[in-house]
């Protein structure tokens, strides 16, 4: 089986480069994985809850929490950078990105939930359905990632991600995509369609670690693909917020 997925942490590459071990405990498992998943996820929440308690201590303003944001934002990038190259280290990077990434999280979702009171729960809750969703469907055999099905959501993917790297390098020139941000039924389409696209990275990306555990590669890979599964999840709740926030406006 060839093993493709369009989460940028998770290539072909990712676990048939690492040396397989015969000692089963000294190899990753699906039930590892999980684990340092919510622990990550844990490490995430606790940061961003900082976040959201400074945001709103200062009375909503939010230039109070800026520098968090950007210390968040950035520093998240660069650790996702060095996990991915230093997959070794993601024990150490893997949640020190998910505290970086709470940071931006929490000071997004206290300025979103000023503006439009309860969309963060709504968000949440989309977000963590749609995951199990994607795993119910993935485990029950509804949705398979055949080569077909990766092929296109890598395909969409990456689309996106041009989509958004030419409409942010567009912006220092004070041209703005109204398309993609307004509140527009196009704007709105758009973002459903990214949704959908982040979700359906949650099916490769269960196949991926699937088959990496198989593969009996090194304990450290658990923190890794806890790492990536986190990736997909973050930038799910970021689609959840624009989409709500774009049907709030209307």
């Amino acid at each position: 089986m060839t093993l493709t997925t369009s989460n940028p942490t998770l290539q072909p590459n990712t676990f048939l480069s690492q040396r397989s071990y015969g000692d089963r405990a000294d190899t990753m498992t699906i039930q590892g994985t999980v684990y340092k998943t919510i622990l990550l996820l844990c490490v995430a929440l606790i940061s961003a809850g900082y976040t959201w308690v400074q945001f709103y201590k200062s009375g909503g303003n939010g230039a109070a929490v800026t520098p968090l944001l950007t210390i968040g934002i950035l520093g998240g990038l660069v650790a996702a950078v060095v996990t991915i190259f230093k997959k070794t280290w993601a024990p150490i990077t893997a949640p020190l990105y998910a505290l970086l990434e709470g940071l931006f999280i929490g000071g997004l979702s206290a300025q979103m939930e000023l503006a439009f009171p309860g969309i963060v729960i709504q968000a949440a809750g989309l977000t963590f359905g749609t995951l199990f969703a994607m795993l119910f469907a993935y485990q029950s055999g509804w949705i398979q990632a055949t080569e077909k099905f990766k092929f296109g959501v890598v395909a969409a993917t990456g689309g996106i991600a041009l989509v958004y790297l030419v409409t942010f390098v567009l912006s220092f020139f004070g041209i703005q995509s109204t398309f993609m941000f307004s509140n527009s039924w196009l704007s709105i389409g758009i973002s459903l369609f990214v949704v959908v696209i982040a979700a359906l990275n949650f099916i490769i990306d269960f196949d991926f670690i699937e088959q990496g555990a198989k593969q009996n590669v090194p304990k450290y890979m658990e923190w890794y693909s806890a790492f990536a599964l986190m990736v997909t999840l973050v930038w799910l709740y970021i689609e959840f917020l624009r989409l709500l926030s774009k049907l709030r406006e209307r």
